[in-house]
C-alpha cells in the first residue's frame, strides 16, 4: 500500500494571551482598548467588550464605525460577582465561537469596587490563566492606575504575564502560578455578626425547612420576591453538597448589612479544587454545578475553605 506523508498544518497554534493595560487617563484607556478590538477584527477574531459603564459607553462611541462586529456586556452587571465571569461570560462567549479564536476586552476591577467585593476579583484575575492555558483566546484587562490603589495595582501585575504601560508590552516580573496567586485570599471569613440567625441541618428531609427558614429571613429583611427564590436556589444546592459529600451537620446563618442580606453555609468539607465553581461540567457528568448555580444567582459569593471545613457567604443586593 502507498502512504504519502502528511504536510505539516499551516493553522496557527492555538495560545493565550493575558495582558494588563494601566491606563491614567481616557486617552491612553481608548488608545490601548481600540488598537486591541481593530487588530482581532482584522484577524477575524470574534470580539467581546465587557467593561462597566461609563466606559462601556466610551467604547461603543469610539468604535462607532465596527461596533456592530463587536458584542458588549456591562461588566457591572453581567459581572457583578466576580466569581460568575469565567463561566457566564469569558468561557460562554467562547463556547458561542467555537471555531474562532476570541478576542476580549473584561475590566472586572474599577474605583467603584468595595472591599468586600475586591479579594472574588483578584481571584478571579488569577484562575484566567489556569482557565484558558492552552485556549485560542486573549483576554485584555485594563486597570485604572489613577484611581485604584496600590494593592490592586500589584496584584495586576501579580494577575497578567504581561503589562501595557505608557503604551509598552513588557513581561511581569511579579507574575506568579495563578493557584498560589488565588489561595493569597482563601482566608477566613469574618464572624457573623451577634444576632445572625442559625439553623443546623444534617440531612436531606432538612432541605424544605431550611428553604423556609432563609425565606422567612430574606423576606422580612426588604428582599425582593424573585432576588428570595433566587437566594433559597443557591443555598438549597449548597446544602444538597453538604448533605451529600461531607459529614456531621451543616449551618445556615443569615443577617442583614447595609444595602444586602447575607447568607452563610458552613460544613465540614474541604473543597480541595481551586476551579470548582469557575468551570462548568461536561453535560454528560452527573452534579458538580452547585457552586456554579450559586455564583450565576447571587450578587456576590465569598468562600474560606480548609481541612477543618468550608464557608460559602452569599451576598443579595436590597
Amino acid at each position: 500500500m502507498t502512504t504519502y506523508p502528511v504536510p505539516p498544518s499551516t493553522a496557527p497554534a492555538a495560545r493565550f494571551d493575558h495582558p494588563g493595560l494601566l491606563y491614567q487617563n481616557t486617552g491612553q484607556y481608548l488608545a490601548g482598548t481600540t488598537a486591541f478590538v481593530r487588530s482581532a477584527l482584522t484577524a477575524g477574531d470574534a470580539v467581546l467588550i465587557a467593561v462597566p459603564e461609563p466606559n462601556l459607553e466610551l467604547l461603543r462611541n469610539a468604535l462607532a464605525g465596527v461596533r456592530d462586529r463587536v458584542e458588549f456586556a456591562d461588566m457591572a452587571v453581567e459581572g457583578r460577582n466576580p466569581g460568575r465571569i469565567i463561566p457566564g461570560v469569558l468561557l460562554a462567549f467562547a463556547a458561542a465561537h467555537p471555531s474562532r479564536r476570541v478576542s476580549i476586552i473584561g475590566e472586572p476591577v474599577w474605583p467603584g469596587r468595595n472591599d468586600v467585593e475586591y479579594p472574588a476579583c483578584a481571584i478571579h484575575e488569577a484562575l484566567i490563566n489556569a482557565v484558558f492555558a492552552g485556549r485560542d483566546a486573549a483576554i485584555l484587562c485594563p486597570y485604572d492606575a489613577a484611581n485604584l490603589n496600590e494593592a490592586a495595582l500589584d496584584d495586576a501585575w501579580r494577575n497578567h504575564p504581561t503589562m501595557i504601560e505608557d503604551g509598552v508590552n513588557r513581561p511581569s516580573v511579579r507574575y506568579t502560578d495563578p493557584f498560589a496567586t488565588a489561595a493569597r485570599f482563601n482566608v477566613a471569613l469574618p464572624v457573623p455578626p451577634p444576632g445572625a440567625d442559625t439553623m443546623l441541618y444534617e440531612h436531606e428531609s432538612a432541605l424544605s425547612a431550611v428553604r423556609r427558614f432563609v425565606f422567612r429571613r430574606a423576606i422580612s429583611a426588604g428582599l425582593r420576591d424573585d432576588r428570595v427564590d433566587d437566594l433559597i436556589v443557591a443555598v438549597n444546592e449548597l446544602i444538597a453538597n453538604t448533605i451529600e459529600h461531607t459529614s456531621g451537620p451543616g449551618r445556615v446563618t443569615v443577617w442583614t448589612e447595609p444595602g444586602r442580606v447575607v447568607c452563610q453555609v458552613d460544613d465540614r468539607g474541604h473543597l480541595g479544587d481551586p476551579l470548582a465553581g469557575r468551570v462548568p461540567p461536561s453535560t454528560r457528568t452527573e452534579g458538580g454545578r452547585g457552586l456554579i448555580m450559586a455564583n450565576h444567582l447571587c450578587d456576590l459569593l465569598r468562600m474560606y475553605t480548609s481541612r477543618d471545613g468550608t464557608s460559602i457567604r452569599l451576598h443579595m443586593a436590597l
